[in-house]
C-alpha cells in the first residue's frame, strides 16, 4: 500500500495530499490532482495495492465497500 492513510478511503485533496500524490497523477486517468478533487483509495490494474484516484474513475464495490477503478472492476465483473 502506499503512504497515504489507509484508514481515510475517501478525502478531499489538501496541500499535503497533493504533494504526496501528484508526482505520479492519477493512476486512472493520468491527469493530476487540484485542491479541493474529492479522490478515493481504490485497487486497481497497477497491481501495487491500493491508490488514491479521482473519485468520479471509480466504483464502490458493494458486497466488499472497497472502491475499484472502473475498467479494473468491470475486467472482474467479466471474468467472474
Amino acid at each position: 500500500m502506499n503512504e497515504m492513510n489507509a484508514c481515510k478511503p475517501k478525502i478531499i485533496m489538501d496541500l499535503e495530499s497533493l504533494n504526496t500524490t501528484n508526482a505520479q497523477g492519477c493512476p486512472a486517468c493520468g491527469h493530476k490532482f487540484n485542491l479541493g478533487d474529492t479522490a478515493v483509495l481504490a485497487c486497481g490494474a497497477w497491481g501495487a495495492g491500493p491508490r488514491y484516484i479521482h473519485e468520479n474513475e471509480a466504483v464502490l464495490d458493494k458486497e466488499t465497500a472497497r472502491y475499484f477503478e472502473r475498467g479494473y472492476f468491470a475486467s472482474l465483473k467479466a471474468g467472474a
